[in-house]
């Protein structure tokens, strides 16, 4: 994304009324043609710009594009936006190898989405996929918690537009109100490190804005029967992820158990080579669910859960 294209759509968007184009020229120490072509580019991206004689006067912004994702975040992520990608992650995960940490890519459909384990992950066009590097001064160990991170701070973000999101463990996003389960979103975290630290993390989040034509899962748009704000549910999900960061991860657990769908459940948990049934009664850093079977509390760190019905409370 151009510089001074967010330069100047911020300096728009700061104003109530007109800026002229010799004040943008001087303010960004630009010609008054380079301003002229960075807006014709800003209204390329669909960012709704007026003219007259007074100057240039922001009236509409897109939902989606680099500029408009990056303007007005309070976090410190440089976005790149793409209509369509192989892969979020894929993207990411270059970035990552070149470099860079505080990236974000999103995209709006993906031709080569992954799940865990591998699987594909369906992507078609009207969703909203975001990939996001860091670079955590921890150590190998602890990643699950910014696999926890990224599902509380999905979870809050589908809240926020008035649906009853709740998390199931490990990495999926539910909506529970009117009706059965629905998954919305889903979190599949990659990472490249060695025994003492991670080298970089990457966070992918899928979530569903359109139905996605699969069986048991459902989208933001079929849910709320109206528009859906992306760029601030984006905003709002990056924002509450970076928020984990500033606090060092303090609350991660606790908020993660606030939004839990899988406690209180009676559960099936598929784990490598065996299989653990029993009520879901907790869950412990950095990630592990806490099982209770017939016989023995277990400690489960990776595995595949299905609810099998919301255990007796009596």
């Amino acid at each position: 994304m151009s510089h001074s294209r967010r330069r100047i759509v911020r300096a728009l968007a700061e104003r109530d009324g007109s800026v002229s184009g010799p004040m943008l020229a001087e303010k960004l120490s630009v010609s008054r043609a380079a301003v002229w072509k960075q807006i014709e580019e800003l209204r390329a991206e669909g960012f709704e710009i007026e003219s007259d004689e007074s100057g240039y006067r922001l009236v509409g912004i897109p939902d989606r594009g680099s500029t408009a994702l990056s303007l007005g975040l309070d976090a410190p992520f440089d976005v790149e936006y793409h209509e369509t990608i192989d892969s979020t992650n894929r993207r990411a995960r270059e970035l990552a190898e070149e470099g860079a940490t505080d990236a974000v890519v999103v995209a709006n459909a993906q031709t080569a989405g992954r799940g865990r384990l591998n699987r594909s992950w369906e992507s078609p066009p009207g969703g909203v996929y975001v990939s996001i590097v860091c670079r955590p001064d921890r150590p190998p160990a602890e990643v699950p918690l910014y696999t926890l991170a990224g599902a509380v701070a999905t979870t809050r973000a589908v809240r926020e537009l008035g649906l009853d999101a709740r998390i199931k463990w490990p990495n999926d996003v539910l909506l529970v109100g009117g009706g059965p389960e629905r998954k919305l979103a889903g979190i599949l975290t990659e990472m490249k490190g060695e025994t003492d630290r991670i080298a970089w993390l990457v966070i992918g989040i899928g979530v569903n804005v359109d139905e996605p034509g699969v069986q048991g899962a459902t989208g933001l748009r079929t849910e709320l029967d109206d528009h859906v704000p992306v760029r601030t549910f984006v905003q709002r999900l990056l924002e509450s992820f970076e928020s984990f960061r500033r606090r060092e991860f303090e609350s991660v657990l606790s908020d993660w158990r606030d939004y839990a769908h899988t406690l209180g459940q009676r559960v099936r948990v598929e784990t490598a080579g065996s299989e653990v049934v029993g009520r879901a009664v907790g869950i412990e850093s950095p990630g592990a669910l806490v099982v209770e079977t017939d016989d023995d509390t277990v400690r489960i760190h990776a595995g595949d859960c299905e609810h099998l019905r919301r255990a007796s409370t009596g």
